[in-house]
């Protein structure tokens, strides 16, 4: 099964919606809550980050009885420096999504953390495609 979303930029009351329909669908195939809640979070936290860094973009999710792969990408400016950006705490969240509770770096450790896979290809000025696997029954990730 292949479920496709259009994230939109800059609308934060919209964001986790795709990630929200795609554990609906993990708890309806009868996926381990513990994997669905790894798939939720990692999912959740990369459309946090394309609402406000990316402008938003494209989520796919492709469901299978083994695992769920998600692809995120969208076309905004791109991460200059990745293993920086990989560092919890580090942000370039605004001021404004900071007073929101938003910001706080922990979006891309806490993917990386919940995710059996984690790919990010990044190209300033081009954008950023995320590649999060999570596994059903996997030894990986946090809740295993």
């Amino acid at each position: 099964m292949k479920l496709r979303y259009d994230v939109p930029g800059d609308d934060l009351s919209l964001a986790g919606k795709a990630s929200a329909e795609v554990k609906r669908a993990l708890g309806r195939l009868g996926v381990d809550p513990g994997a669905i809640k790894r798939a939720a979070v990692s999912m959740y936290e990369a459309e946090i980050n394309m609402v406000i860094h990316g402008g938003g973009g494209v989520a796919t999710a492709e469901l299978s009885p083994e695992r769920v792969v998600v692809v995120m990408e969208d076309s905004g400016p791109g991460i200059p420096d990745l293993d920086l950006a990989m560092q919890e705490g580090y942000s370039t969240a605004p001021e404004w999504i900071r007073e929101m509770g938003f910001g706080a770096g922990m979006g891309l450790p806490n993917m990386k953390r919940n995710a059996d896979e984690l790919r990010i290809e990044s190209e300033v000025g081009r954008g950023t495609k995320v590649t999060i696997v999570v596994a059903f029954g996997a030894a990986g990730g946090a809740e295993a």
